[in-house]
């Protein structure tokens, strides 16, 4: 009979079913209970969460044998897998992201003193067998290979000439390629002048939602989102309402920006969600974030092709960054509004909040984007500018390595979109920038 092997099983391993774990004692005495995690480590290694210096626990001290249970959650099939205990570890990769998943859920369950993993328990795979002793695999229909899919998607992500095309497609390809309807990517920053590099995450682009979602902002402590960027692991959700109604990307009760109070875009709670790191070495330079109303939607293979494509993505990212080309030699222009009604702007220095008639527009880096192009308008009549005068500007306080500004021109000029206000933002070419006006401008200044 051939061996079934570990990744023919894998979708055993998402949590669907409560996986059972029997070991022994000492004494001959054995002990049977649930599992909260049972994670695919390689072909040959699971590792099971050790939260609990349990029964369970001193028995595979004691005795480094152990066997699991798991259901394939479509076929209700079971396998038996019989395991050697080799070690806990309380650090790395894997540590890292059986911890982040249980973080996440833990947030939204409120029980973060409950769901604490005091390490990963690796475990080799001695073998696997069939509960029905027939030796069949999980008859869960054919699935076309994501290979060649993510081989296109990263073709076309190396020939994009700059960050905005370069999101753009990236969401339409993921669409188009996975079937993914609703993603959505997050950038990292903070706010000017802050000593933290990274302390928060931006929505820029997005694809299937109501509403583009540009600006909306999450904390690296909160939800999905924020836990994959703080622990630098991707986290994939594949039952929301049976994990602890983990149903928000951010936290809140509604699904709103707790640091923008921009609403997220969606309507309904997901069915699954995943969320990947884009980074770049040591440095994180985003999230994308994917979610549907189906239940069990996003498998391992997903994942893998999602991860894939984020690390073309950060490449691509950190290379157009370092290449960025000067703004086109195109003389700056006087500027005069279109004789519409005026728009009152107030500029609230203390966090760089812009208000346009009243109504919340934008913050942080770009919001004082905004407030330096008006102001010189206002002064000047000047209403070009490049990215290399933003860029040195002393009023933005920008860190002198990875300041992000491309990202935040795109995320501003989106909020203007967004709002439908009486004023714009236009490419005029490479590098440079035009405001466009309805009417006349008043701006306040709030300290």
């Amino acid at each position: 009979m051939t061996r079934i092997r570990l990744e023919q099983i894998r979708d055993c391993l998402e949590g669907g079913v409560p996986a059972t774990i029997a070991t022994c004692g000492e004494d001959g005495l054995p002990n049977v209970s649930l599992l909260t995690q049972v994670q695919y480590a390689d072909s040959d290694h699971v590792a099971l969460t050790y939260q609990f210096f349990n029964k369970t626990r001193r028995n595979i001290l004691a005795n480094p044998y152990a066997m699991v249970q798991v259901m394939d959650p479509v076929s209700a099939m079971e396998f038996r897998l019989t395991l050697r205990y080799l070690r806990t570890e309380t650090s790395g990769p894997l540590f890292e992201a059986m911890r982040a998943r249980l973080a996440g859920i833990a947030a939204h369950a409120r029980m973060q003193d409950v769901f604490v993993l005091r390490g990963a328990d690796v475990y080799r795979v001695l073998d696997i067998e069939a509960v029905d002793d027939t030796g069949r695999l999980p008859c869960n229909g054919p699935r076309p290979s994501l290979l060649p899919a993510v081989r296109q998607i990263c073709g076309r992500l190396s020939r994009c000439p700059d960050l905005e095309d370069l999101l753009e497609t990236a969401l339409d390809e993921i669409t188009r390629q996975f079937g993914i309807r609703h993603v959505m990517m997050f950038m990292a920053g903070s706010h000017p002048g802050s000593d933290i590099t990274q302390d928060r995450l931006y929505a820029l682009a997005s694809r299937g939602f109501d509403s583009s979602g540009a600006g909306f902002e999450v904390s690296l402590q909160d939800g999905i989102v924020g836990v994959a960027a703080r622990e630098r692991v991707p986290i994939r959700i594949t039952n929301v309402a049976a994990e602890y109604s983990y149903t928000r990307v951010a936290g809140g009760e509604d699904r709103t920006g707790p640091l923008s109070g921009i609403p997220f875009p969606g309507r309904i709670p997901p069915g699954s969600q995943m969320a990947v790191p884009v980074q770049c070495g040591q440095r994180l330079l985003g999230v994308l974030y994917a979610e549907s109303a189906e239940e069990w939607r996003f498998s391992y293979d997903d994942e893998d092709a999602l991860a894939t494509v984020a690390s073309q993505l950060s490449v691509m990212m950190a290379l157009l960054e370092a290449t960025a080309a000067p703004a086109d030699p195109d003389p700056a222009r006087s500027c005069q509004h279109g004789g519409g009604p005026p728009v009152m702007i107030r500029h609230y220095a203390v966090d760089d909040s812009v208000f346009i008639d009243g109504d919340y527009l934008i913050k942080g880096t770009a919001g004082a984007i905004l407030h330096i192009i008006l102001r010189d308008y206002l002064r000047d009549g000047r209403c070009d500018i490049t990215n290399r005068e933003l860029r040195l500007h002393p009023d933005l306080r920008l860190p002198e390595v990875s300041d992000n500004l491309e990202a935040r021109l795109i995320l501003l000029q989106r909020r203007l979109t967004d709002r439908g206000s009486a004023l714009s933002l236009q490419k005029t070419g490479r590098g440079r920038l035009r405001l466009v006006l309805r009417g006349p401008v008043h701006l306040e200044e709030v300290p």
